[in-house]
Protein backbone atom coordinates (compact mmCIF):
# COMPACT_ATOMS: atom_id res chain seq x y z
CA UNK A 1 0.00 0.00 0.00
CA UNK A 2 1.07 3.45 -1.12
CA UNK A 3 1.05 6.22 1.50
CA UNK A 4 1.31 9.93 0.18
CA UNK A 5 2.12 13.10 1.86
CA UNK A 6 1.71 16.21 0.34
CA UNK A 7 2.60 19.89 1.48
CA UNK A 8 2.78 23.21 -0.06
CA UNK A 9 5.75 25.47 1.04
CA UNK A 10 7.40 28.55 0.28
CA UNK A 11 11.30 28.55 -0.23
CA UNK A 12 12.00 30.57 2.78
CA UNK A 13 10.63 27.93 4.67
CA UNK A 14 12.41 24.73 2.59
CA UNK A 15 14.47 24.21 5.52
CA UNK A 16 11.78 23.50 7.99
CA UNK A 17 9.71 21.41 5.26
CA UNK A 18 13.06 18.85 4.57
CA UNK A 19 13.47 18.30 8.20
CA UNK A 20 9.87 17.27 8.25
CA UNK A 21 10.06 15.02 5.36
CA UNK A 22 13.20 13.40 6.27
CA UNK A 23 11.38 12.24 9.29
CA UNK A 24 9.14 10.42 7.14
CA UNK A 25 11.90 8.44 5.60
CA UNK A 26 11.62 4.83 5.58
CA UNK A 27 13.96 4.26 2.69
CA UNK A 28 17.87 5.19 2.48
CA UNK A 29 17.10 5.32 -1.70
CA UNK A 30 15.11 8.55 -2.78
CA UNK A 31 14.16 9.48 -6.21
CA UNK A 32 13.27 13.05 -7.04
CA UNK A 33 11.21 14.00 -9.76
CA UNK A 34 10.21 17.41 -11.04
CA UNK A 35 10.13 19.15 -14.65
CA UNK A 36 13.74 20.95 -14.94
CA UNK A 37 13.97 23.70 -12.71
CA UNK A 38 11.49 22.94 -10.01
CA UNK A 39 14.04 22.98 -7.21
CA UNK A 40 15.06 19.44 -6.45
CA UNK A 41 18.81 20.30 -6.14
CA UNK A 42 17.70 22.70 -3.67
CA UNK A 43 15.47 20.36 -1.90
CA UNK A 44 18.75 18.24 -1.38
CA UNK A 45 20.57 21.01 -0.01
CA UNK A 46 18.13 21.75 2.57
CA UNK A 47 17.69 18.02 3.51
CA UNK A 48 21.73 17.97 3.65
CA UNK A 49 21.44 21.05 6.03
CA UNK A 50 18.80 18.89 7.57
CA UNK A 51 21.13 15.95 8.13
CA UNK A 52 23.81 17.58 9.48
CA UNK A 53 26.33 17.92 6.08
CA UNK A 54 28.51 20.56 5.94
CA UNK A 55 28.03 19.99 2.15
CA UNK A 56 26.73 22.05 -0.04
CA UNK A 57 24.34 20.10 -2.74
CA UNK A 58 25.25 21.17 -6.49
CA UNK A 59 23.23 19.58 -9.08
CA UNK A 60 25.77 16.66 -10.38
CA UNK A 61 24.41 16.95 -14.22
CA UNK A 62 27.50 16.49 -15.99
CA UNK A 63 29.35 14.67 -13.09
CA UNK A 64 26.58 11.97 -12.71
CA UNK A 65 26.99 11.54 -9.17
CA UNK A 66 28.10 13.87 -6.40
CA UNK A 67 29.32 12.55 -2.79
CA UNK A 68 28.62 14.45 0.15
CA UNK A 69 29.09 13.35 3.78
CA UNK A 70 26.86 13.46 6.95
CA UNK A 71 27.98 11.85 10.13
CA UNK A 72 28.31 8.33 10.00
CA UNK A 73 27.38 8.09 6.85
CA UNK A 74 27.53 8.96 2.82
CA UNK A 75 24.74 10.51 0.05
CA UNK A 76 25.49 10.21 -2.85
CA UNK A 77 23.38 11.80 -5.25
CA UNK A 78 22.58 11.33 -9.11
CA UNK A 79 21.85 13.04 -11.98
CA UNK A 80 20.38 10.36 -14.86
CA UNK A 81 19.48 13.50 -17.05
CA UNK A 82 22.11 12.89 -19.51
CA UNK A 83 22.07 9.03 -18.98
CA UNK A 84 21.35 7.56 -22.46
CA UNK A 85 20.90 3.67 -21.22
CA UNK A 86 21.69 1.26 -18.86
CA UNK A 87 24.62 0.26 -20.44
CA UNK A 88 26.17 3.87 -19.44
CA UNK A 89 24.41 3.56 -16.09
CA UNK A 90 26.53 0.12 -15.24
CA UNK A 91 29.40 1.56 -16.95
CA UNK A 92 29.97 3.63 -13.73
CA UNK A 93 28.93 1.54 -11.86
CA UNK A 94 25.81 2.01 -10.30
CA UNK A 95 25.86 -1.66 -8.95
CA UNK A 96 28.12 -0.91 -6.33
CA UNK A 97 26.68 2.41 -5.19
CA UNK A 98 23.29 0.61 -5.02
CA UNK A 99 24.62 -2.06 -2.89
CA UNK A 100 26.66 0.19 -0.59
CA UNK A 101 23.93 0.73 2.02
CA UNK A 102 24.76 4.59 1.74
CA UNK A 103 21.75 6.81 1.25
CA UNK A 104 20.89 7.45 -2.83
CA UNK A 105 19.48 10.82 -3.55
CA UNK A 106 18.35 10.16 -7.65
CA UNK A 107 17.68 12.70 -10.00
CA UNK A 108 16.06 11.90 -13.24
CA UNK A 109 15.24 8.10 -12.26
CA UNK A 110 13.17 7.11 -14.76
CA UNK A 111 16.33 6.94 -17.40
CA UNK A 112 17.34 3.93 -15.07
CA UNK A 113 13.81 2.45 -13.76
CA UNK A 114 14.83 -1.23 -13.96
CA UNK A 115 17.49 -0.67 -11.17
CA UNK A 116 15.98 1.33 -8.91
CA UNK A 117 15.42 -0.82 -5.66
CA UNK A 118 11.98 -1.72 -4.52
CA UNK A 119 12.01 -0.22 -1.29
CA UNK A 120 12.73 3.62 -2.83
CA UNK A 121 10.54 6.15 -2.13
CA UNK A 122 9.60 9.04 -4.47
CA UNK A 123 10.03 12.88 -3.56
CA UNK A 124 7.56 14.85 -6.35
CA UNK A 125 8.50 18.89 -6.56
CA UNK A 126 6.00 20.89 -8.39
CA UNK A 127 7.20 24.89 -9.02
CA UNK A 128 3.72 26.76 -8.28
CA UNK A 129 5.39 30.10 -9.07
CA UNK A 130 5.68 32.80 -6.37
CA UNK A 131 8.92 31.19 -4.85
CA UNK A 132 5.79 28.41 -4.12
CA UNK A 133 6.44 24.50 -4.53
CA UNK A 134 4.35 21.28 -4.19
CA UNK A 135 6.01 18.69 -2.55
CA UNK A 136 4.68 14.75 -2.55
CA UNK A 137 6.41 12.28 -0.35
CA UNK A 138 5.08 8.44 -1.29
CA UNK A 139 5.46 6.25 1.45
CA UNK A 140 5.29 2.28 0.68
CA UNK A 141 3.59 0.50 3.72
CA UNK A 142 3.78 -2.79 2.32
CA UNK A 143 7.42 -4.02 3.99
CA UNK A 144 6.88 -2.58 7.22
CA UNK A 145 5.04 -3.67 10.28
CA UNK A 146 3.58 -1.56 12.90
CA UNK A 147 6.66 -2.68 15.31
CA UNK A 148 9.65 -1.97 12.98
CA UNK A 149 8.19 1.04 11.58
CA UNK A 150 7.92 2.50 15.11
CA UNK A 151 11.06 0.83 16.99
CA UNK A 152 13.99 0.50 14.46
CA UNK A 153 16.24 3.77 13.61
CA UNK A 154 15.87 5.56 10.60
CA UNK A 155 19.58 6.35 9.97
Amino acid sequence: MLKTIELTYHLKDIDAIAASVLEHFESKTILFNGSMGSGKTTFINALLKAMTSDDVATSPTFSIVNEYTIPNDKIYHFDFYRIESIEEAYNFGIEDYFSSNHWLFLEWSERIEELIPEDAQTIIITDLKDNKRSLKLTINTNHLTENTAMTEPKF
